[in-house]
């Protein structure tokens, strides 16, 4: 009892402790953005209060309440980023932290956060002080940006995108090198005929073929790419943010950007496609599908 009345005691001054910013001078980060010392400082006091349980007081992921997320919080002090939109492996811009904290990230433990604008910039500055190596100093920049691609089917041709998108996955994207497959080998080989002239022999066709294929990733556990039809999408709200998550990719995850490696249209084919999987989840179609698949010959 004696222990719990001074660990009562003594909680509000480690609380005033945490939340006392020590930040003197401002700071410059990627970009030119000059930051400063009462930014950083009030970034400290949002951090300590909203971030720590999870994120941990040094930013490493670490914190009292990370121990069995899956997945893990963000280690702050590697300086990589998954889901910014920017080429992967180049650094996010503020909008990018903005986005994540306000809606949070699906399937995970990171929530949307209702905080103010300021409180907003000033914990996206003060995140970047785990890295200073990454974010600080004139020579750092800012990750490149893209355009986001004219969608050439809109509702009306949807399914038309969704039927191209098929054929973009399995064969052109070759995205079941990762994720698995969700169409019948033998129509797999139709659409190597339509892209590459021939079908595809059986002995062509990957044993892994309807199985998801672990990544190596950059945080120390192995990365298991989504199934479509049963796992929630991070940072995804919609077929154009699907657009720019295959533009860019998933840094850090073996996830690689698309941008330029396949065309704008068969980049919105394929994100009308992945969507279409995705509003199969636990529906009556989803079983039909997969009972296709495991019965064929």
């Amino acid at each position: 009892m004696k222990n719990l009345k001074l660990i009562s005691l003594l909680l509000p001054l480690l609380l005033i402790g945490c939340n006392r910013g020590d930040f003197k001078e401002s700071k410059t980060f990627a970009g030119e953005k000059v930051v400063t010392a009462s930014t950083l400082n009030l970034g400290h006091t949002t951090y300590m209060e909203y971030c720590v349980s999870c994120h941990g007081v040094k930013g490493d992921g670490a914190g009292v309440s990370a121990k069995g997320m899956y997945p893990a919080p963000r280690n702050f002090t590697q300086g990589i980023y998954k889901f910014a939109y920017v080429v992967s492996g180049e650094l996010p811009h503020d909008e990018d932290f903005y986005r994540i904290i306000r809606h949070g990230l699906k399937g995970s433990a990171m929530l949307p956060w209702d905080i103010s604008d300021e409180r907003l910039d000033a914990v996206t500055q003060y995140i970047k002080t785990f890295a200073p190596a990454v974010w600080e100093g004139t020579d750092k920049v800012l990750g490149t940006k893209y355009e986001l691609p004219a969608d050439p089917f809109g509702d009306v041709y949807r399914h038309q995108a969704i039927e191209k998108g098929k054929s973009v996955y399995h064969i052109t994207a070759a995205c079941t090198t990762c994720h698995r497959g969700y169409e019948t080998k033998e129509n797999i080989s139709k659409y190597n005929i339509e892209v590459n002239k021939v079908p595809l022999k059986p002995e062509e066709f990957a044993a892994d073929l309807y199985e998801l294929k672990l990544q190596e990733g950059d945080w120390n556990y192995k990365v298991i790419p989504p199934d479509f039809t049963h796992h929630q999408l991070r940072s995804i709200t919609d077929v154009a943010s699907i657009v720019q998550r295959l533009m860019y990719g998933v840094n850090g995850s073996g996830m690689p950007g698309w941008k330029d490696v396949v065309t704008d249209q068969e980049l919105w084919a394929l994100a009308y496609y992945i969507q279409s999987l995705r509003d199969l989840k636990e529906s009556p179609a989803k079983y039909e599908l997969l009972e296709k698949i495991n019965n064929q010959k």
